[in-house]
């Protein structure tokens, strides 16, 4: 991970845009803007949480559980929407599962402690943690019951809509295999569904990417998950400040 010396700004990441500007000053000092690439892993199952990661622009790190075969399957897609380890804790808990960067750009690093201080010594910061974590929670509530209910087809269709709704680029870093193993399918299912995809014109094929044509077509074909989640964060993460009632 190379880190950055140029001056960053908090507003690159969508929950540290919230905060005013005397909960910014609490923890802008602490910060470092780092660069990492996509398979950078932040955390293994059991690795001390030293520090919370908010990923910034196109970066996202996926939350995979890893299985006895060796293969990882996600749980969470984490965007400039959300940050990564020690939200509520005090970041001296290990870590439950595997935290990688699937999208490479840049990361606000903060250590876990630090953040700690700065949630003592403002309740907004309390509250806004405490609200994105009830957020990150329903996303994984969500991901249950769409694995359990909702078809493959319907499945990677939402997972590449919600992969272009945070990043804005069309091109996905994945291959077919990767693809695969963050929705626990075979690869045989994945190739069978992309192929339906691009004989629809959705998306195509090249190396080690995935190009997204139609992306209107695509959420379409998708579940409602995504949508019913982005409606939750919209919810809960308003209004984290009180009303001026004057």
């Amino acid at each position: 991970m190379k880190e950055s010396i140029i001056k960053f700004d908090l507003r690159s990441n969508n929950l540290l845009r919230l905060l005013q500007e005397n909960e910014k000053k609490l923890i802008i000092n602490a910060c470092k803007e780092i660069e990492v690439k996509a398979g950078t892993i932040l955390y293994e199952p059991g690795d001390e949480v030293k520090y919370t990661y908010f990923p910034c622009n196109q970066t996202l790190v996926s939350y995979l559980v890893l299985l006895d075969d060796g293969r990882g399957v996600e749980t969470a897609l984490i965007g400039k929407e959300g940050a990564v380890g020690g939200i509520v804790s005090q970041g001296t808990l290990p870590a439950y599962c595997r935290s990688v960067v699937q999208f490479p750009g840049k990361l606000i690093r903060i250590k876990s402690v630090k953040l700690e201080e700065a949630k003592m010594s403002s309740v907004t910061l309390r509250h806004l943690f405490a609200r994105y974590s009830d957020c990150l929670l329903s996303q994984i509530f969500q991901s249950v019951a769409c694995n359990a209910t909702h078809t493959i087809e319907q499945r990677t269709a939402k997972w590449l809509g919600m992969a272009l709704e945070r990043t804005g680029d069309h091109i996905i870093p994945l291959n077919q295999e990767q693809l695969a193993g963050m929705l626990g399918v075979g690869r045989s299912y994945i190739a069978r569904v992309i192929g339906n995809f691009k004989s629809r014109g959705l998306l195509k094929t090249t190396r080690g990417k995935l190009c997204i044509l139609s992306l209107d077509e695509l959420k379409a074909m998708a579940c409602e998950c995504n949508d019913l989640v982005n409606h939750h964060f919209e919810i809960v993460l308003d209004n984290i400040y009180p009303k001026n009632t004057n």
